[in-house]
């Protein structure tokens, strides 16, 4: 085949890519709306929260690692640090009443964390809170503790606050 043929069919393979992507690009979705935030389990455990510590912080249920940590960090490379915390969250984060600052964050495990790929993305959320600075309590669900057990956890923790 002569070069010019060559030419030709790669520009109209590369033309139909570039349609089909956009074309992907304009895809639709439909959703609709969750009949509640939080499971049974995660609804009882925030309103203990409230009870113990509400006083104190602003409770917030289900938060976005990347709503807590900075992936900018110099000598990394800030997109792929970001896509490592993007998909992760901890079920609740204890924030400042006055600067909204997070200050404690709380897991409520339950029978699901206890698979393996479940305890290593755990310990990876550790990590990440850790070298942020972000304390982090985990609670096991099936320990059923009064407002008072669980504000004593809470201000255990709070002494390590940086």
């Amino acid at each position: 085949m002569k070069p010019i043929v060559w030419a030709a069919l790669i520009v109209i393979i590369v033309a139909a890519l570039v349609l089909n992507s956009q074309k992907r690009g304009r895809r639709q979705y439909n959703y609709k709306r969750r009949t509640f935030l939080l499971s049974r389990a995660e609804r009882e455990f925030y309103e203990l929260l409230q009870e113990a510590v509400g006083q104190e912080f602003y409770v917030f249920p289900q938060i976005h690692l990347s709503s807590l940590v900075d992936n900018r960090v110099v000598g990394q490379n800030w997109f792929g640090a970001f896509r490592h915390i993007d998909e992760k969250s901890v079920d609740f984060v204890l924030c400042d009443k006055i600067s909204l600052s997070p200050q404690i964050a709380i897991e409520l495990d339950d029978q699901s964390h206890e698979r393996a790929d479940r305890k290593k993305r755990d310990e990876e959320v550790q990590r990440i809170l850790e070298t942020a600075g972000l304390p982090l309590i985990r609670i096991d669900n099936n320990n059923r503790l009064s407002p008072a057990e669980l504000a004593q956890k809470i201000k255990g923790k709070e002494a390590h606050v940086y």
